[in-house]
């Protein structure tokens, strides 16, 4: 197969800002042959902006055209039309959150399995050069054992009022499984993705409830507000490692936070921007990156790698079974949440 037939499910913002313009400039390896939305005249305007012959309003009638397809719908459909698409013969990539629930991330998984084809989700946070020059220190040894991880998701008052991205039904949660999830997923790739045995999380959404709301990114409906706008949460693992987490759509913060720290036992990496802090010679030693190689575009790069594998040359930089981690945590933070007590993972 020299070159992967691709189809596009679910035509927002997402797929007309990243996906569709990085497989554009794939074209030795991949052609974009369909593009599918339940909103017709969105399918077709896409189709039209991006040179797109085959619109289809059901999913199913396009998965016979094509050898893979890429799933930016909202996270209620992920499971179902992943499941469909692999046990239809399709490779899948699947934007993140890989499901709404653990069980759900598991049968998609099963149908990976059974089917041999590819499945990919969309956690292009590892792909973006400052992680990628941490993982490649941590991988030669440069900060020892890493041990502790601190990770920031935060905005100050950006709830994305378009959309269904506060429609629990739909999404399943807010500013943790949108937005958090990737620092949870980039987070424990840079550990080395160790197990996890144990969750205390707290979720909010009390600011998003209050009334006359100053909001940088649209309107909200107070009234109706139902999923989460701020999580906090502290996990344990198996190898001894621990991580303190934070996320938020609505913080009275003085400002937006995007930051990963790993603390190793020889020293220690700060991201965004990246930063090497060691211990030596008795001096302590913080060295910022003049320069990182490769590709500046983590879309380009995440869907680069999908198509790679599935044409047999690469392996998968985002496994599902490690996504399927990601939810797992996402899942005990938000029964933390609710019970108040600390969640035991098996």
């Amino acid at each position: 197969m020299s070159k992967i037939k691709m189809g596009i499910i679910g035509a927002g913002g997402i797929a007309q800002d990243r996906h569709i313009p990085a497989y554009l400039q794939l074209t030795d390896s991949v052609t974009l042959e369909a593009v599918c939305d339940m909103n017709m005249e969105t399918a077709h305007a896409v189709a039209l902006k991006f040179g797109i012959n085959k619109v289809y309003a059901e999913y199913k009638e396009l998965l016979s055209e094509v050898d893979a397809v890429t799933i930016c719908t909202p996270n209620k459909f992920h499971a179902e039309i992943t499941i469909a698409a692999l046990n239809a013969g399709v490779h899948v990539f699947c934007e993140k959150p890989m499901a709404l629930n653990t069980k759900e991330c598991e049968e998609m998984i099963e149908a990976a399995e059974q089917s041999g084809k590819v499945l990919a989700i969309g956690y292009h946070y590892r792909f973006m050069k400052d992680s990628r020059a941490a993982k490649k220190v941590i991988v030669a040894n440069e900060i020892g054992k890493p041990i502790v991880a601190r990770a920031q998701a935060l905005r100050r008052r950006k709830v994305p009022g378009w959309g269904v991205f506060t429609n629990k039904d739909l999404q399943g949660g807010g500013s943790l499984i949108d937005w958090g999830c990737h620092f949870l997923d980039l987070s424990l790739w840079l550990l080395g993705n160790p197990k996890p045995v144990e969750v205390i999380g707290r979720s909010y959404n009390h600011l998003s409830k209050m009334a006359n709301q100053v909001n940088q990114w649209g309107e909200i409906n107070h009234e109706t507000f139902e999923v989460d706008d701020h999580v906090t949460a502290y996990i344990t693992f198996e190898n001894g490692a621990s991580m303190l987490f934070e996320t938020s759509w609505a913080a009275n913060i003085k400002d937006d936070i995007e930051s990963v720290s790993i603390s190793g036992l020889t020293g220690g990496i700060d991201l965004f921007p990246f930063e090497l802090n060691q211990a030596r010679h008795g001096i302590l030693i913080n060295s910022q990156a003049n320069w990182i190689s490769g590709e500046e575009n983590p879309g380009l790069n995440q869907v680069r790698n999908f198509i790679e594998t599935c044409l047999g040359k690469e392996e998968l930089v985002v496994k599902p079974e490690e996504a399927l981690q990601v939810s797992k945590i996402i899942d005990a933070i938000y029964l933390s949440s609710e019970t108040g007590k600390s969640i035991k993972l098996a």
